[in-house]
């Protein structure tokens, strides 16, 4: 059997264990949070190196992107050095996969991007793919990449522009401490509404789960959510806010959706490399498993 651990610098109240049977390989799945703690991810890292088959890199990115450029995350460097045998994958290679396929599968098959929809993606930086699929599909975007991240009250309009901030900023941002940057630990259980204005505009709401739920406004009536990594109580969550529709990029597993970098290491483990696949790869491998996104009514 496969074993497939996302350590993550999220809080462990989010912890969960899965076994798959997918393409005739048996998978165990576990998510390991360490409440904000550093420290416990690269000891837990160091101890199972060459145990666990794939790693996925939770709570935090490895990579930020500067649309044609990548860098990697200076904390993140520190965490994945604990690892010399098994590969540890943050899920940024298969989010520009498998969320460019979920948002063109969304628009063929649904009226969700009927009507050039203006959409708030709480990060290009983070979500390249994404981007562009929505850009593609003639949405009206607002990029909340300097928004949320560095909490100034600058919001970008175009993909273009993201890129020019991006490469002055992005080589400054990949050296501060991620905590930062993102709320990792007990700090994503809490709600602090910011840049209420730009939820309100927006008909459609993307991006990260944590980032969206950490500021977005009480409540958002008739909205629509594209996001992953979600639990049963997160459905409650999202419909106590009056949200209408949600739709995440992965699939159920056994109650909650999973993160990307929990796929990307799953993807790694049925093809048996040691190492992140090729976009070429992952679309082979998605296409084999037939992954559909997942669409729940709210209210």
């Amino acid at each position: 059997m496969k074993r497939v651990v996302s350590i993550s610098l999220g809080s462990s109240k989010r912890d969960h264990t899965v076994e798959l049977d997918l393409l005739n390989t048996k998978c165990r799945v576990e998510r390991v949070g360490t409440d904000g703690d550093m420290k416990k991810m690269i000891r837990f890292i160091r101890e199972n190196d060459g145990v666990v088959d794939a790693f996925g890199l939770g709570g935090m990115d490895r990579y930020i992107y500067a649309v044609d450029r990548r860098y990697e995350f200076r904390d993140a460097q520190k965490i994945v050095k604990a690892a010399n045998k098994t590969p540890v994958v943050d899920g940024s290679g298969l989010k520009n996969t498998l969320e460019r396929r979920v948002i063109k599968q969304v628009a063929e098959d649904r009226e969700m991007f009927n009507d050039n929809p203006t959409v708030l993606l709480m990060s290009a930086m983070d979500r390249l793919g994404m981007a562009q699929s929505l850009e593609e599909e003639g949405c009206r975007m607002i990029y909340g990449d300097i928004l949320f991240a560095l909490h100034l009250p600058v919001p970008l309009y175009n993909l273009k522009t993201v890129a020019r901030v991006a490469r002055v900023i992005v080589p400054v941002i990949r050296l501060l401490p991620f905590s930062l940057l993102y709320p990792t630990g007990s700090k994503q259980d809490i709600n602090k509404p910011s840049h209420t204005r730009y939820f309100q505009e927006a008909d459609i709401i993307a991006g990260d789960f944590h980032f969206i739920k950490r500021n977005m406004p009480l409540e958002l009536p008739g909205k629509t959510i594209i996001t992953n990594s979600v639990t049963r109580d997160d459905l409650d969550y999202l419909q106590a806010r009056k949200i209408k529709t949600l739709v995440t990029t992965t699939p159920e597993l056994e109650g909650r959706s999973f993160g990307t970098n929990v796929m990307e290491a799953i993807l790694i483990c049925l093809d048996g490399s040691d190492r992140e696949l090729t976009a070429e790869k992952y679309s082979q491998i998605l296409e084999r498993l037939d992954i559909q996104p997942r669409v729940v009514h709210l209210n």
